[in-house]
């Protein structure tokens, strides 16, 4: 069963469903690509945070298609940031040093091919101090395409 929640626009004309069935979060938005990620790594470095890296995964994946026997275009663009919260990272590894599994922390940006809508999202973390994170990244989220 799909779970759907929703959000507002600031600017009120855009409904962003956000899905939580599939390990993942994820908010869809009419923005560009390039304004999402330009939203995304200035709500990182307000959040007093470093990226750490950047995957650029689509470019890989339509890069490589051929050298692995595909013509499958996966997405139009795909990157994943990632980084960490030195204050946050310790407070879930004291509570858990096995949480360390979740470190670095991502969000993904993604466009499929046959779309002009998209979508930035991260996954799902365990109930618990895991919980920080959660949140930490879907605040990040939002304020990267203007909901909050």
């Amino acid at each position: 069963m799909k779970r759907y929640f929703y959000a507002a626009f600031a600017a009120a004309f855009l409904a962003v469903p956000v899905h939580a069935d599939d390990g993942a979060i994820t908010y869809t938005t009419d923005e560009s690509f390039d304004d999402v990620v330009f939203g995304l790594e200035n709500a990182i470095v307000d959040a007093g945070l470093v990226v750490d890296s950047v995957s650029h995964t689509g470019d890989m994946l339509e890069r490589t298609k051929g050298d692995v026997g595909s013509d499958v275009t996966i997405f139009k663009k795909a990157d994943i940031y990632s980084f960490c919260s030195a204050a946050i990272s310790r407070r879930v590894m004291e509570a858990d040093p096995m949480n360390v599994v979740y470190c670095p922390y991502n969000i993904f940006v993604l466009q499929m091919p046959d779309s002009d809508e998209v979508t930035i999202g991260y996954r799902t973390y365990p109930d618990g101090p895991m919980q920080e994170v959660q949140a930490l990244l879907d605040g990040i989220s939002k304020v990267a395409i203007g909901i909050e």
